[in-house]
């Protein structure tokens, strides 16, 4: 087996649980390469100075699985590494519980075991797509948790036009708009009010960020649609995102989004449900009454 390991630097306490990890990948013989941006922080653990790094999807090869060292913005990351490959990705969580990274370092030995036995599945996440003409995200334009446009050099607020299935929907008077998959309604959109999706729901959410009017609402749309958008602003640029990623555009810049060809796999085990993830990540039940 070869994996490939993306992750972020973490604190000094988790690096015996990280050195256990690789002395588990060498047990299992397990080969690996790790991601030229993680590499110089990891070189003194496990033995890792001398691995073979990647700085590009093209200089991956073939690898069996992603795994990442880090919380949800590392899978987000490794999405972008992996592309329309779909290599299953285990996401360890160094940190708090996160929605996608939902293995800790204190499971590798378990995770491992049943991958190695194939007692897992395969959860697969839809994506959306930029129309990127302009290569405006670096050949990477999708996104595992949403798309926004948001203001930017001027405290003035933006309007958004939107369409879906070149239907005119609204014109949103607002600081911004989210975009989001069903594995992204528990990020951005849900803080700006929108709804909580379960994540094979088959829709997008389009959700404004502090509207002037009070009586918009989030909208629930068919993930088979196509959304486009076109800007009014006093300034002259905007701000879009996918995930983490971000860039300054034109207001004269017509948007249009669609579902991603290829999906995000994630690797889930036994056990797993997101109603658990919920639970525990927002804190429901806990009052003292319960």
């Amino acid at each position: 087996m070869r994996i490939a390991i993306h992750g972020k630097p973490f604190e000094n306490d988790l690096v015996k649980g990280v050195e256990k990890m690789f002395t588990l990948l060498k047990e299992h013989d397990i080969d690996f390469i790790i991601s030229e941006s993680f590499h110089p922080f990891i070189s003194e653990i496990g033995n890792c100075k001398d691995r073979p790094t990647y700085s590009n999807p093209s200089e991956l090869g073939d690898i069996d699985f992603m795994f990442t060292l880090g919380g949800d913005g590392t899978i987000l990351e490794a999405v972008t590494h992996i592309g329309e490959k779909e290599t299953p990705i285990v996401g360890i969580n160094m940190g708090r519980l996160g929605f996608l990274a939902t293995i800790g370092l204190d499971q590798i030995s378990y995770a491992l075991d049943q991958i190695k036995n194939k007692k897992y599945i395969i959860d697969r996440r839809a994506l959306l797509r930029l129309n990127d003409d302009n290569n405006l995200f670096k050949g990477t334009p999708f996104a595992l948790n949403d798309f926004s446009i948001v203001k930017k050099d001027t405290s003035s607020m933006i309007v958004v036009n939107a369409y879906v299935d070149d239907a005119f929907l609204n014109a949103y008077w607002a600081d911004g708009l989210v975009v989001s998959t069903p594995t992204g309604s528990t990020g951005y959109s849900l803080s700006c009010g929108g709804p909580l999706v379960m994540p094979h729901s088959n829709n997008f959410i389009i959700t404004p960020i502090s509207p002037h009017n009070l009586n918009v609402r989030p909208m629930v749309i068919d993930d088979q649609s196509t959304m486009s958008f076109t800007i009014n602003a006093r300034g002259d640029n905007v701000l879009i995102a996918l995930d983490s990623r971000s860039v300054t555009i034109p207001t004269s810049t017509e948007l249009t989004l669609r579902k991603e060809k290829f999906s995000a796999c994630l690797v889930k085990f036994e056990g797993y449900h997101p109603f658990d993830t919920l639970r525990q990540k927002l804190y429901w039940g806990q009052d003292i009454r319960n």
